[in-house]
């Protein structure tokens, strides 16, 4: 991190996270505004809070976004954070504009009421004793991780996202009457995990990455270790935390 007396860059977006530290809610402030950026954008944090400085740091080098300056004051510090790298920013501002590029960010909107009554399910069909079945998600093209992330982030609207997932179950179902499988399942294409799907639909509840969680824990190099020893990267698959009335 560079320390100036003015950032060289202007951000794109800044918000006060006065006094509240890292393990108080100012990450779930951080990741509801850089989120919405794409890549290369910046992100201005503006804090009153000395411990920041210590952890802000570590929470970029986990998530791969670049700290890139800071101005520090008498009372307050502000931090710019680029979403990825000032090289992700260069790459955007060289590529011609598309038309997705200009596309606003879309929002889903669910509905917190709750049937009081429903038809009753439809008889299930019989299961012969040993049949084969897939337990879990089936694995997912590159393609539909991207786009998956890319719809939590508002970058993708429902009816493309809908389309695209449309193509991976249809893979999914291919591969396993292929395979002999006796029950066929859509293979959980859409599904970030086994909790988000869920997290997702609450109010006072926001989706964030397994790596926004250091500064909760005891032992924060321990928790960086063990996370990059996961099989997949920390940051690709989100959970719910709570901020808020659900």
């Amino acid at each position: 991190m560079q320390y100036v007396d003015r950032h060289a860059f202007d951000p794109d977006v800044s918000f006060d996270g006065g006094d509240m530290d890292c393990g108080s809610g100012l990450l779930l402030l951080i990741r509801r505004h850089m989120d919405p950026l794409r890549a290369g954008g910046l992100l201005e944090i503006r804090s009153t809070e000395s411990s920041v400085e210590e952890d802000l740091p570590a929470w970029c080098r986990m998530t791969k976004n670049e700290l890139v300056s800071c101005v520090r004051s008498d009372s307050e510090w502000r931090f710019l954070v680029c979403r990825g790298s000032l090289a992700d920013r260069q790459q955007a501002a060289d590529r011609p504009s598309t038309a997705s590029d200009r596309r606003p960010a879309q929002t889903s909107a669910h509905s917190n009421s709750i049937a009081t009554s429903a038809l009753p399910p439809a008889p299930a069909p019989a299961i012969a004793p040993l049949s084969v079945m897939g337990i879990g998600s089936w694995p997912r093209p590159r393609w539909m991780l991207q786009a998956i992330h890319e719809h939590m982030e508002g970058r993708l609207s429902d009816q493309e996202f809908h389309e695209i997932g449309d193509d991976a179950v249809r893979l999914a179902v291919d591969s396993q009457l292929k395979a002999g499988v006796d029950v066929v399942t859509d293979g959980e294409q859409r599904r970030d995990s086994y909790a988000s799907f869920v997290g997702g639909l609450l109010d006072g509840c926001q989706l964030i990455p397994i790596t926004d969680l250091l500064p909760y824990v005891d032992d924060p190099v321990k928790f960086e270790a063990e996370l990059r020893a996961l099989d997949v990267p920390a940051g690709s698959v989100r959970h719910p935390a709570v901020f808020g009335p659900i």
